[in-house]
């Protein structure tokens, strides 16, 4: 053994010396597995050192011949980091403290400290010095006259036992450290995700609710009964402060109109900034003359003389108001553009008015529901089509999968934008009968692809289907197509709208090996619980944000946040709408794990995602790592 390892430590507590020298024979006794015969023979006949020589090499022994003596040693090694691993204590020891006192004592100082109790005849019971020295796993005792193998076994074995338990203190003390940091970080990391839901769902001016906050809890609203009313607000001749005083003095205003509207506004009700000097309120109402009646008061509380940095300014507004009923589950979007048409009105009307909205003032519905009409044919007459959006990797720009993009060429309008059908069809039973013509199309040209995915967005009344896993498990069996080459692209609504379906129906999807992606994150109202609660694959970072990161401090945080957190949840992080080499840059460095936009490719049509799927890389792998070197430098 070398000579600086620790040795471990015994105590031998005894008033007669001839027991200590019996406890040198016993551990002088203990030689390597070869030596072991010649060195029993040789203790019995030499009393000599090599006794001692002996000892070094196994223990580290302690002789003692008092208790107090014993106490004291015990605590200058607890004290000095050696602690004892084992103390063989007399009972009987005249004068001083008896055996029974002394492992008490010594219990008091190490509770860790293995105690044998070596006695021929003593005036205290074992279960009386349990008592006071226990606990019972580390008493012991051993009767006079002992064996030598008697010893020699106990000390082994306990000291082996000693050792054992440090080592699984160390280990218990640093899981604890570790657990401990990894509370820390989630801490950390859940805070750092409330300040970035704050900043993506406030105004950075007046810190209240943005459009983005505002839009879903009216879409809540729509979903519960009872009466409703969404007003518009906008500010008369505001333009004229800004220009006229600067806009660090609109900005103030905006901050002191934003505070008349949350004193004057109903019990409840729920004040936005929307944008510019646009406000929305969300209220309940008992019907539309209360409604209207509670915006007038509103609007009599702003046209009053406010006082911006020593320049007293006229305020006023008009508002535009929408009373609904709830329970219905209207697209909120549509709420506000219906209260929107009204708030243009009531400025037509020449300001400082409120307008009720009502049918006429809507051209758009009209055309809406002629939209619905030919988007029942639109199938039948092979208006449908689907283009697709390559979808890259960071670290080589290899292409890994495409995302399906529906579009519509209609005979009497030309092209329609998705963002107008797909939300009427969504309200309409008409979404089933589009979503199956999508995502059979889709499996149909993956089969020409030689080894990407297609990602294929489900709205959230299909992923609400019934038996929705079976029906998405037997069209790829039907095409042919492995379930790791789909992926399932779902929105937050999708899946927040019923959690606890939503984590079974994830759950199975990903057990069988569709791919999930939770697609516009950072739209909505995810929390670190949620997300960790479903089933996913990775992240897709709304375009919103990705466009401002150049300009907005905001949005690049939010960015940051996301990645951050999708990579800390083990998750890969899509950033779509990638238009700028300088957006690549920054995705990269974050640590996105994939980019899909214009810089790489807009949709195209089928016949040229073939091509570019069996190339693997844009322009060719040669152009492709041209293009990363360019966005490293």
């Amino acid at each position: 053994m070398p000579t600086d390892a620790i040795l471990p430590r015994i105590l031998i507590v005894d008033d007669e010396a001839a027991m200590h020298d019996s406890y040198r024979r016993s551990f002088a006794s203990q030689r390597s597995d070869e030596g072991d015969a010649l060195g029993a023979m040789a203790a019995d006949l030499w009393d000599d050192t090599p006794e001692a020589v002996e000892e070094e090499a196994r223990y580290d022994l302690q002789h003692v011949s008092q208790g107090l003596d014993a106490v004291a040693e015990v605590e200058r090694a607890r004290d000095a980091g050696t602690p004892f691993a084992v103390a063989f204590i007399d009972i009987r020891m005249p004068p001083g403290i008896d055996g029974r006192e002394t492992a008490k004592r010594i219990r008091a100082l190490d509770p860790d400290i293995a105690i044998v109790i070596v006695t021929g005849f003593s005036d205290f019971s074992p279960l009386e010095i349990s008592k006071v020295a226990g606990p019972a796993d580390k008493i012991f005792y051993i009767a006079k006259p002992f064996e030598v193998a008697e010893i020699q076994q106990t000390a082994a074995a306990l000291v082996a036992r000693w050792a054992n338990d440090r080592m699984l203190a160390d280990a218990r003390l640093q899981l604890s450290r570790q657990i401990e940091q990894l509370e820390l970080q989630g801490a950390e990391l859940a805070a750092n995700e409330s300040r970035a839901i704050h900043i993506a769902t406030h105004d950075s001016l007046t810190d209240a609710p943005n459009r983005l906050a505002f839009v879903r809890a009216l879409g809540e609203r729509t979903k519960r009964p009872g009466l409703f009313a969404m007003a518009m607000i906008d500010l008369d001749r505001f333009k004229l402060v800004n220009d006229t005083l600067g806009h660090l003095a609109g900005d103030a205003l905006l901050r002191e109109i934003c505070t008349m509207l949350h004193e004057a506004a109903p019990d409840g009700a729920m004040i936005a900034r929307l944008g510019g000097d646009e406000f929305g309120i969300l209220f309940d109402t008992p019907g539309e003359n209360a409604a209207v009646m509670a915006c007038d008061r509103l609007i009599a509380a702003i046209t009053t003389t406010v006082v911006v940095f020593g320049h007293s300014v006229q305020g006023g507004a008009s508002a535009g108001l929408i009373v609904s009923e709830g329970g219905e589950g209207r697209d909120p979007i549509d709420v506000v553009r219906r209260a929107d048409l009204a708030l243009n009105d009531a400025k037509r009307a020449g300001r400082g008015v409120v307008r009720l909205f009502d049918e006429s003032m809507d051209e758009g519905i009209r055309f809406r529901r002629r939209i619905e009409g030919g988007l029942g044919e639109a199938i039948g007459r092979g208006e449908l089509s689907l283009v697709y959006q390559p979808i890259v990797s960071r670290d080589t720009l290899e292409i890994e999968g495409f995302e399906a993009l529906l579009r519509w060429n209609t005979a009497d309008y030309g092209p329609i934008s998705p963002a107008t059908f797909i939300p009427i069809a969504e309200e309409s039973n008409l979404i089933h009968q589009l979503g199956d013509w999508v995502l059979h199309a889709a499996l149909e040209e993956l089969k020409a692809w030689p080894g990407q995915y297609v990602s294929v967005n489900f709205s959230p009344r299909q992923f609400r289907r019934h038996n929705f896993v079976g029906y998405i498990m037997e069209c790829v069996q039907r095409a042919g197509i492995s379930p790791q080459r789909l992926q399932i692209e779902i929105t937050e609504t999708a899946i927040f709208d019923d959690a606890e379906r939503a984590a079974e129906t994830l759950y199975k999807l990903r057990q069988m090996g569709f791919r999930i992606a939770l697609d516009d994150f950072g739209t909505g109202y995810s929390s670190l619980y949620n997300i960790r609660k479903f089933a996913l694959d990775c992240l897709k970072i709304d375009r919103s944000f990705i466009d401002g990161m150049g300009r907005e401090r905001e949005s690049a945080a939010i960015v940051h946040s996301i990645i951050h957190l999708g990579r800390a949840l083990g998750l890969g992080v899509i950033a779509e709408g990638v238009e700028t080499a300088a957006q690549v840059q920054m995705l990269r460095v974050a640590g996105a794990s994939h980019l899909q936009g214009y810089f790489f490719s807009r949709p195209v049509a089928a016949e040229i995602a073939r091509t570019m799927a069996e190339q693997r890389f844009l322009g060719g792998e040669d152009e492709a790592v041209e293009a990363l070197d360019g966005t490293n430098n």
